[in-house]
């Protein structure tokens, strides 16, 4: 996770969940497995995707940032599932400073997958397809990697799934150009004060 503070707010921006990798165990709907998102799981979510909000610590009450608002990019490449996120509120502000800020979270339904069953090891869950619910920072929450939980959404029961990342932010922060003095021309000043002088000389 990257955290810029510019002149308009906190640019943070990372990846939210890599692709291909296997998770630690998670706890899903199946029981305790390895899970493994597969690629563009993510990019036909985002194109499916009406409006992704980002919240703090999934506090659906207070929204930071969304793609309807051009404050929050998704894509996903080679790698996983990419954010950038503009945050212009100004104690979330002081918070991104202050490396508060210790990971993303997302949220997930209408997961399609398969198990993968294994003599002596867990499962592999390979995710196929989801639908991409919203984003969240955390902040003061201790991030739990997976949860669970049955939410409404369109006047129907959903299983929720959450997954969490923790990392240490890297911060910078770009200062505001001052506006440079102007230079002092002392040659051109002479120059000018000698016409003048001369003018005065000359007028009778």
């Amino acid at each position: 996770m990257k955290i810029e503070i510019r002149a308009d707010g906190a640019h943070i921006s990372g990846y939210v969940n890599a692709t291909e990798k296997k998770s630690r165990p998670v706890m899903t709907p199946h029981g305790k497995v390895i899970e493994v998102i597969e690629p563009r799981a993510f990019e036909q979510a985002i194109e499916r995707a009406g409006n992704i909000t980002v919240s703090v610590d999934h506090d659906q009450t207070h929204i930071y940032a969304s793609t309807e608002a051009g404050t929050c990019t998704l894509y996903e490449d080679p790698i996983g599932l990419h954010a950038d996120v503009l945050i212009t509120d100004p104690e979330l502000i002081q918070l991104a400073k202050a490396g508060k800020i210790r990971g993303w979270s997302f949220g997930m339904y209408n997961v399609v997958d398969e198990l993968e069953p294994r003599a002596d090891e867990l499962p592999i869950r390979h995710v196929k397809s989801l639908d991409l619910d919203h984003l969240t920072l955390v902040v003061h929450k201790n991030p739990v990697y997976s949860a669970t939980s049955v939410e409404l959404r369109a006047d129907a029961e959903v299983q929720m799934e959450t997954r969490s990342s923790e990392e240490t932010p890297q911060i910078s922060e770009t200062e505001p150009k001052e506006a440079e003095p102007p230079i002092f021309d002392i040659d051109s000043y002479r120059r000018r004060a000698e016409a003048l002088r001369n003018n005065r000389g000359g007028k009778k």
